[in-house]
C-alpha cells in the first residue's frame, strides 16, 4: 500500500492581526457570560458605583454595559481596542496585580468576533467620544453625547465566527450563566449597584450596600444567596501569617445539591479554585453528606505577591505561594465559626417539616389522640407521669445516665441542669393513653412548672418519647422534636474527638478478649493500622490467619458489639483508601491523617449511640438535651442529617387554623 505523501512544510509567517484577535477570543470570550464578565470587571476597575447590564437573545443579539466610572477620552478609546493595551499595570509588575483585568485582551477579542461600539466621557471632558469595531476592523473615534462613564454595546456576538454559535446553549441557559457571573461579582463588590435586564423577566437588581462592613456584606449575601441565608449563617473572621479570611458560612443542615452557592473572592477577585473547594469540603466532611454542598461566601485578603492570578485565561483560578497555609486557615476558620454557632439547625428544616405536616396531617383532620394519629402500630408516647414498669430499675438521683453503650456525664459547660419538677416518675407502660400521662396535675405538677423549666434552655424540657425514637421537648415558644440516635451519635463523636485531641481516648479492657474472624487480607489491613487504632482506644492483636484479637475498646463504646465495631472500622479504612504505612508520619491539624482518624471515630460513634427503639427515662432525655446545648455542631449528625427540628408555637397554631 503506497504511503500517503507528506504535506510540504509551509513557510513561517506572521498571522493576520484580525486572525490573532479571533484566536485569542476563543480563550477569552467562550460564551456571552464571558464577555459580560470582562466588561463588568473593566467597569469595576474604572471605579464605577453603578453598573447596568442589558442582554437580548441570551447575549447573542445584544450585550449592553453602562457604568458611571472614570470614563475614557479619545486617545484612551483608540488604545483600548488594541491588543495588550491596558491601564492596569502602571509599574509593569506581574507579581503585584491588584485589579480585576490586566491583560488588555477583552475589548479587542470581543471586537474581533462581534460588532462593538464604545461610547465614553471622562469627568472633565466637554463631550464624549465613540468608537466602533466591526469584526476586527476599527473605525474612527468620533465625538458623541455621553454622560460621565462608559457605555459598551456588543451586537451579534460570534457573527465573525459563526461556528462558535453552534456550541452555545439556549437563550435561557445563556442568560442564566450571565446572571450567575453577575452574582459572583455582586458578592465580591457589595458597595456597587448591579442590575441585569433581559427579555421576558424582572430585572435582577443588587442595590449598593455601602461600606457597612459585615452587616452590609450579609445584606448582599442574603440578596444573592436567598432570604433564608442570613438566618442560617455564621460569621467568620480569622487571620494567619499575612492572610485574612472573612465572610459567612451556612450551617451544615443548610445545604444544596450542587456547589453553585459557594463563593470565593481573593483580593476582591471572584474565583473558582479547586484548592479552596477542597478545603471547604474538608471542613464540612463530618457534618454534611458527601452528595450535598454548603452555602457560603469567603473573602481572602493578602499581599498580591502571595498569590498568582495570571494562571488562567479567564482569571477564574489562582495559585497561592503557600497553599497548605491557606487550606489550613479555611478549615480552622470554618470549624471555629460552626462551633460558635452552637446547637443550631437550619430554619428551612422546620419549614420542610411544616410542609410535610400540612400535606399529611391536615387532610386527615385533627386526631382525637396521638395514638390515632400514629397509623399502623400505635404511637407510644412515654412521659414522666404514670406508673413505673416493674422491669425498670430506679435511676440514682442526680446521675442521669444513658447506660452502656455510650454513657456520658451531664453537661458541664454553660447550661445548668433543667428543673425536673415535671418528671416525678419513670415511664408509663407501653400503650398507656397519652392524654392521661401528659397531664402534670395528676402527679402534683402543673403546666406552668413545665413551661418555666422549658424556658430556661434553648432545647426546652422533655415531655414525651414517640415510637421509642424521637424525643418531644417543650420550649417557651414552641416545641423541639429530637432524633435520639442521631443526636447522641454526634455527642459521642465530639467526645471521642476531644479525648483524642487531649492526648488519648479513654479505653476499657475486655474481661474476655473477643476474637473477630475475617479474610486474611482484611486482618492484615487492620493490623497495619493497629498503632493508630490504639491511639483511638481500640487495641488489636494478631490471632492466627484471618483473625484479630480485641483486648480494649473505647470506654464510650463499652457494651457495643465488638465484631460489628471492628468490621465497620475495616470498612472505614478501605473507604479512605489507606494502604500499608499510610497512617505513619506526623499529624497536622486538618491534614490527611487527621481526617482519616476522624472518619474512623465517626464510624465508632455510631456504635456508642442510643439506638432507635430504646426507651429513655425523663432524666435521660433531659440530660441528652442539655448535652446537645453544650456541644457544638449538635444540630447535625456525623452524616449530615438534622438531629432536631424546632417548631414555633405560631406555626403549630397555623396548622390547626388558630391563626
Amino acid at each position: 500500500m503506497p504511503s500517503t505523501p507528506s504535506r510540504p512544510p509551509a513557510p513561517v509567517r506572521r498571522l493576520d492581526p484580525i486572525l490573532v484577535d479571533r484566536i485569542a477570543a476563543g480563550e477569552v470570550v467562550e460564551r456571552p457570560a464571558s464577555a459580560v464578565k470582562e466588561l463588568v470587571e473593566n467597569a469595576i476597575d474604572a471605579g464605577a458605583r453603578s453598573i447596568e447590564v442589558t442582554v437580548e437573545g441570551g447575549g447573542r443579539r445584544l450585550i449592553r454595559v453602562v457604568d458611571d466610572g472614570a470614563g475614557m477620552d479619545a486617545d484612551d478609546l483608540t488604545l483600548a481596542v488594541e491588543r495588550h493595551a491596558t491601564s492596569k499595570l502602571p509599574g509593569g509588575d506581574l507579581t503585584r496585580i491588584d485589579t480585576l483585568g490586566f491583560r488588555g485582551e477583552a475589548l479587542p477579542s470581543i471586537g474581533a468576533v462581534a460588532h462593538l461600539t464604545l461610547t465614553s466621557r471622562t469627568a472633565d471632558g466637554e463631550t464624549g467620544h465613540s468608537l466602533m469595531v466591526d469584526a476586527g476592523i476599527r473605525g474612527e473615534v468620533r465625538p458623541a453625547p455621553s454622560p460621565r462613564g462608559t457605555r459598551i454595546e456588543v451586537a451579534d456576538l460570534f457573527s465573525a465566527t459563526p461556528a462558535r454559535l453552534k456550541f452555545l446553549k439556549s437563550d435561557r441557559a445563556e442568560t442564566a450563566a450571565i446572571a450567575d457571573g453577575l452574582r459572583r461579582l455582586a458578592v465580591a463588590e457589595p458597595g456597587i449597584r448591579l442590575v441585569l435586564r433581559s427579555e421576558g423577566g424582572s430585572p435582577l437588581v443588587f442595590p449598593a450596600e455601602g461600606e457597612g462592613g459585615p452587616a452590609a456584606m450579609l445584606r448582599r449575601l442574603t440578596a444573592v444567596l436567598g432570604p433564608d441565608f442570613g438566618a442560617n449563617a455564621a460569621p467568620l473572621d480569622m487571620a494567619r501569617e499575612g492572610f485574612a479570611l472573612s465572610g459567612h458560612v451556612g450551617l451544615p443542615s443548610y445545604h444544596r445539591g450542587n456547589a453553585n452557592q459557594i463563593h470565593f473572592t481573593v483580593n476582591g477577585r471572584p474565583v473558582r479554585d479547586r484548592l479552596l473547594l477542597g478545603a471547604v469540603r474538608g471542613a464540612y466532611a463530618d457534618t454534611m453528606s458527601s452528595d450535598r454542598h454548603p452555602v457560603l461566601a469567603l473573602s481572602i485578603t493578602c499581599d498580591p505577591a502571595f498569590v498568582d492570578v495570571n494562571v488562567h485565561p479567564a482569571k477564574t483560578e489562582v495559585r497561592f505561594r503557600d497553599a497548605s497555609l491557606v487550606r489550613g486557615l479555611i478549615v480552622s476558620a470554618i470549624h471555629e465559626a460552626l462551633r460558635r454557632a452552637g446547637a443550631r439547625t437550619a430554619t428551612t428544616t422546620a419549614a420542610r417539616t411544616l410542609d410535610a405536616l400540612r400535606g399529611e396531617i391536615l387532610p386527615l383532620g385533627v386526631p382525637d389522640t396521638f395514638a390515632e394519629a400514629g397509623g399502623g402500630r400505635p404511637m407510644q408516647a412515654h412521659t414522666g407521669w404514670g406508673a413505673r414498669p416493674a422491669t425498670t430499675a430506679p435511676l440514682p438521683r442526680g446521675l442521669p445516665s444513658f447506660g452502656a453503650p455510650g454513657r456520658f456525664p451531664p453537661a458541664r459547660s454553660g447550661f445548668d441542669e433543667a428543673p425536673q419538677a415535671a418528671f416525678t416518675h419513670d415511664f408509663a407502660p407501653p400503650g398507656a393513653d397519652f392524654r392521661q400521662n401528659a397531664d402534670p396535675s395528676q402527679e402534683g405538677g402543673s403546666p406552668d412548672d413545665a413551661t418555666e423549666a422549658a424556658g430556661d434552655h434553648p432545647l426546652g424540657a422533655a415531655r414525651a418519647q414517640l415510637h421509642e425514637t424521637y424525643i418531644v421537648a417543650q420550649t417557651r415558644d414552641g416545641l423541639v422534636l429530637v432524633d435520639q440516635h442521631a443526636a447522641h451519635e454526634r455527642l459521642v463523636y465530639e467526645r471521642l474527638k476531644r479525648e483524642r485531641a487531649a492526648g488519648g481516648i479513654a479505653r476499657q479492657g475486655l474481661l474476655i478478649p473477643d476474637v473477630v474472624e475475617m479474610a486474611p487480607d482484611d486482618a492484615a489491613r487492620l493490623l497495619d493500622a493497629a498503632g493508630d487504632l490504639e491511639r483511638l482506644g481500640l487495641t488489636l492483636e494478631a490471632f492466627g490467619t484471618g483473625a484479630v484479637l480485641v483486648r480494649e475498646v473505647p470506654a464510650a463504646l463499652a457494651g457495643a458489639s465488638t465484631r460489628t465495631l471492628v468490621i465497620d472500622i475495616l470498612d472505614a479504612l478501605a473507604g479512605s483508601g489507606l494502604e500499608e504505612g499510610s497512617l505513619d508520619g506526623p499529624e497536622a491539624g486538618g491534614g490527611p491523617l487527621s481526617r482519616r482518624l476522624d472518619a474512623i471515630l465517626s464510624r465508632m460513634s455510631c456504635h456508642g449511640s442510643i439506638r432507635a427503639g430504646r426507651r429513655l427515662r425523663p432524666e435521660e432525655m433531659n440530660a441528652l438535651l442539655r448535652e446537645m446545648e453544650a456541644t457544638p455542631l449538635s444540630g447535625t449528625c456525623n452524616h449530615g442529617r438534622p438531629t432536631f427540628v424546632a417548631l414555633k408555637l405560631a406555626d403549630i397554631e397555623r396548622l390547626f387554623g388558630r391563626r
